[in-house]
């Protein structure tokens, strides 16, 4: 009848969310489930270019859809920008290391552009100071105090309400996040060399070993590795990949929700540690010790690429739309891409005052890409991109290693001392997932 195909017209089922997409997560493709970000530049080119770093421009694509994205600016002017040492931020910031060195003080902090006094805050910072955000739309929320070695790893599952965060104390600990306190601590034989979160699995990186804790079915299982410490890992589909302080990558096949395979396949090539590893489009990136970056087939694992160029560690890699972005301690963080020919190349290149210690990618409000690069004495810088101008920066009194982006805006940083803080940006700066692809 007329009325029951109107109410047939009008009826329409909501679809279903990949959850983890929405951790940023998902390597499937095609997923049966919905990707809501991603839907809107599937079967797209890239729709962001840098130019060859040996330009003095940064140059990004002139794209309508992407029109607030585009930044042209001499690296010059860049640097100079970088380096005053006499604007108000630069002496504010050195008011504030002496803070955390035990002074009491009184930090102005610039706002905006403008020198006029009012358009200038006035912070009163504590001798107990533990780390300070310069910039708009970020606050602390709360520090959760108990390891007392650092923080190597932090993860908060979507959908639950514990925080699960390790350490080199050789322990792992579960906070509730309704009351911020810690709930259970699990001791470890050894020191915590990473802490991630695959699909159901939580996988806490030891010596020789990985344990995991599958939250669906709550079993644990321990998986067997050789190779030293284990510093990094990832998965794609059912496959497990860890990198080893030997060098060697190790990767084992999910039998069932709650075992992986006895016998791990060893994928050599590096000659130092493996430090860090992303999958991105099908492939496996590694950075090393060894200061190069190398490319694997997650299916056929064989090495397709090498990339060098750093000069030191590769402590961290990130996926972003077409790009790869490397981190080291050689104060630099590259971009690479992929060439018509099927080479990878270095497409820019971004300097920072210290060695890079980890990257995370997040999105704000109105989905901007924002990179969070935790650095050696200098906290944690938060850039846009692709424009690399940096939007703020969180001043630290120690390393920070562990960061993990969480729901409903939050984040997590976790220091050398131990303290986990929480932070809540404002609506401009909403995060939507860990991993930007």
């Amino acid at each position: 009848t007329a009325s029951q195909e109107n109410i047939a017209r009008n009826y329409t089922v909501k679809p279903v969310v990949c959850k983890y997409w929405l951790e940023g997560r998902c390597t499937r493709n095609p997923c049966k489930f919905l990707h809501p970000v991603r839907a809107k530049v599937d079967n797209l080119k890239s729709k962001y270019a840098w130019k060859n770093p040996s330009t003095t421009l940064l140059e990004v694509s002139k794209n309508k859809e992407n029109c607030d994205y585009n930044y042209t600016a001499p690296k010059k002017q860049q640097k100079v920008a970088a380096s005053k040492p006499n604007t108000v931020e630069s002496q504010s910031i050195e008011k504030v290391r002496n803070c955390m060195e035990g002074e009491k003080c009184e930090v102005i902090i610039a706002q905006s552009k403008s020198t006029e006094p009012e358009n200038f805050t006035k912070v009163k910072i504590c001798e107990k100071l533990q780390s300070w955000f310069s910039g708009n739309g970020l606050s602390v929320v709360a520090k959760l105090e108990g390891h007392t070695k650092a923080v190597t790893g932090i993860v908060y599952p979507f959908g639950s309400k514990k925080l699960f965060c390790a350490s080199k104390d050789r322990s792992l600990r579960v906070w509730d996040c309704n009351s911020g306190q810690c709930g259970t601590v699990i001791n470890f034989d050894d020191e915590c060399g990473t802490l991630v979160k695959e699909g159901p699995w939580i996988f806490a990186g030891l010596r020789d070993m990985i344990k995991a804790w599958n939250l669906e079915t709550q079993s644990e299982v321990v998986i067997r590795a050789s190779g030293g410490q284990v510093n990094a890992i990832t998965m794609y589909e059912d496959i497990l990949f860890a990198g080893m302080e030997s060098g060697t990558i190790l990767s084992w096949k999910s039998t069932a929700q709650t075992s992986f395979s006895e016998e791990a396949t060893s994928l050599k090539g590096h000659t130092g540690a493996v430090l860090s590893l992303i999958i991105g489009a099908k492939r496996l990136y590694s950075g090393s010790a060894d200061h190069t970056i190398r490319v694997w087939g997650c299916e056929s694992l064989r090495c397709s690429h090498v990339l060098s160029g750093h000069t030191s560690d590769v402590t961290a890699v990130l996926c972003w739309d077409q790009y790869l972005f490397s981190g080291s301690l050689d104060n630099t963080i590259k971009v690479w891409g992929e060439t018509e020919s099927g080479s990878i190349e270095q497409v820019y290149k971004h300097e920072v005052n210290n060695g890079v210690l980890a990257l995370r990618g997040m999105h704000d409000a109105e989905e901007k890409p924002i990179m969070l690069c935790s650095c050696r004495d200098d906290g944690v810088h938060l850039y846009d991109l692709p424009s690399f101008s940096e939007r703020g920066r969180i001043f630290s009194q120690q390393d920070i290693q562990g960061i993990c982006i969480g729901p409903e805006g939050l984040f997590f940083t976790g220091d050398a001392a131990g303290v986990v803080t929480v932070w809540k940006p404002s609506a401009e700066l909403g995060c939507r997932n860990d991993r930007l692809e």
